[in-house]
C-alpha cells in the first residue's frame, strides 16, 4: 500500500501525541508541520526529524501532502478544513467538526463537491474499550438495547488549565468540550439520533481562575455550564446525557451505561481508549468484569488518521467519518436549541453507524 503523506496544521500540545504515533506508523508518512507561529512548527519538525516546517499557506500549497490533519483551536477548525479541501486535500480534524452547524455543513458540502474525504476526532471509539463493548452489544450480551446514560461531571477547568477562558466562550462549555466523546460513543454503540431535548443553564456568571499563571483573574461565562439532555435514537432506544462544569464536590456516576432487555453494560470513559468493562446479566445481583476483546488501549490518537489513509487506499468507508461528526455537532446544538426554545429538536441529519473494528486490527 502506498503510504498517504500527512501534513499537520497546529503544533500545540495535542500535536505531540499525534506526531509520536503517526511517525511510528508504517501506514502513513508525516512530511510537514505548520503553525501560525512558525517557531512552534520548527520545534516540532526538529523534535520528530520532519523534512518541512511550513507556514499554513506553504503546507496547503505543497502538492505532496495528501491528508491535512487539522489540530487548530475549535474556532479555526472550519476555516482550515475548508482551505485544505479547496487545495484538493483530504482532511482529518480535531473535534468538533466546526463551531456552528452552518460551518460544519459547508465543510461537508465542499468535500462532497470535491470528491474528498473528511474525518474527525474523537477517535477514542476505535480503542479497545468502546470496540469491545460494541462486540458485546452486537453479539447480544445485553439483548436489545433500550436505554443509555452518560455523565461528564466536573467542576470546570479554571482549577487546573493554564489558560481556561476559552472553555467558557461561545462554542465552549462542557457539551462542546466533552460531548463529542460521549455522543460519538453513543452513535458507535446504538446508531444515529432522531431527536433531542434538554435544559441548559449558566450557573455562575463569572469564574475565578485558581490555576497558574493566571490565578485570580476573572472569566465572564458566555455559554451554558450544565446541560441535561435526552436523546431519542432512531433505533427506539432513549438516552440521557449530562455534561457539567458545575459539580463542586465530585460525583459517583459511571461515564456510560447501556441498558438492554437481557442485561446492563458499563462502558469505559469515552475520553480514553481502554478501561474496564462490566456486565450485569438480567436476574443477577453481581457485576462481571469482562476482558477486552480488542487492542489499542493506550493513547492511540492518530489511529483515526491511519484508518482514513487505509480506507482511501482500500476504497472503503472510513470510520471516524465526517457525517457522524456533523451529526454529533447538530445534536450538541440541538440540546441548547431545545432548552432555549422550550421544545424537542428534530435532527435534520443522520449518519451510518461506523463499521466495527475486528479484534486483530
Amino acid at each position: 500500500m502506498t503510504r498517504s503523506r500527512i501534513g499537520i496544521i497546529g503544533c500545540g500540545n495535542i500535536s505531540d501525541i499525534y506526531l509520536k504515533n503517526l511517525t511510528a506508523s508504517d501506514k502513513v508518512e508525516v512530511i510537514a508541520v505548520a503553525d501560525a507561529d512558525l517557531s512552534r512548527a520548527r520545534m516540532r519538525a526538529e523534535q520528530y526529524s520532519l523534512p518541512h516546517a511550513y507556514s499554513v499557506d506553504e503546507l496547503l500549497a505543497d502538492p505532496n501532502v495528501d491528508i491535512v490533519v487539522n489540530l487548530t483551536i475549535p474556532k479555526a477548525h472550519a476555516e482550515i478544513s475548508l482551505r485544505a479541501l479547496e487545495a484538493g486535500k483530504h482532511v482529518y480534524g480535531e473535534k468538533p467538526l466546526a463551531v456552528t452547524m452552518e460551518e460544519g455543513a459547508r465543510v461537508m458540502a465542499l468535500a462532497d463537491a470535491k470528491g474528498l474525504r473528511v474525518a474527525c476526532a474523537p477517535e477514542t471509539f476505535l480503542g479497545g474499550g468502546i470496540q469491545s463493548c460494541r462486540k458485546l452489544i452486537d453479539d447480544g450480551a445485553i439483548g436489545r438495547p433500550v436505554a443509555a446514560t452518560g455523565f461528564m461531571m466536573s467542576g470546570g477547568h479554571e482549577r487546573w488549565h493554564p489558560d481556561p477562558a476559552f472553555y467558557y466562550e461561545v462554542g465552549g462549555g462542557p457539551m462542546f468540550d466533552m460531548g463529542p466523546y460521549y455522543l460519538t460513543a453513543f452513535v458507535t454503540l446504538l446508531g444515529p439520533i432522531r431527536r433531542v431535548t434538554g435544559s441548559a443553564v449558566i450557573t455562575h456568571e463569572e469564574r475565578t481562575i485558581t490555576s497558574e499563571p493566571k490565578r485570580g483573574q476573572k472569566i465572564r461565562v458566555e455559554t451554558p455550564t450544565h446541560i441535561a439532555g435526552v436523546i431519542d435514537f432512531a433505533s427506539g432506544a432513549v438516552g440521557t446525557l449530562i455534561t457539567s462544569f458545575d459539580i463542586a464536590a465530585g460525583a459517583g456516576l459511571p461515564p456510560i451505561e447501556i441498558y438492554g432487555t437481557a442485561g446492563t453494560l458499563r462502558v469505559p470513559d469515552p475520553n480514553n481508549f481502554g478501561g474496564e468493562i462490566q456486565l450485569r446479566k438480567a436476574g443477577s445481583s453481581e457485576w462481571q468484569s469482562i476482558p477486552l476483546t480488542h487492542g489499542l488501549t493506550d493513547n492511540c490518537r492518530g489511529i483515526g488518521v491511519i484508518d482514513l489513509a487505509e480506507a482511501i487506499a482500500e476504497n472503503r468507508p472510513h470510520r471516524a467519518h465526517g457525517a457522524m461528526a456533523y451529526h454529533v455537532l447538530e445534536a450538541m446544538h440541538g440540546f441548547h436549541i431545545a432548552s432555549n426554545e422550550d421544545r424537542h429538536y428534530q435532527m435534520t441529519s443522520s449518519c451510518e453507524q461506523p463499521a466495527a473494528m475486528s479484534a486483530n486490527e
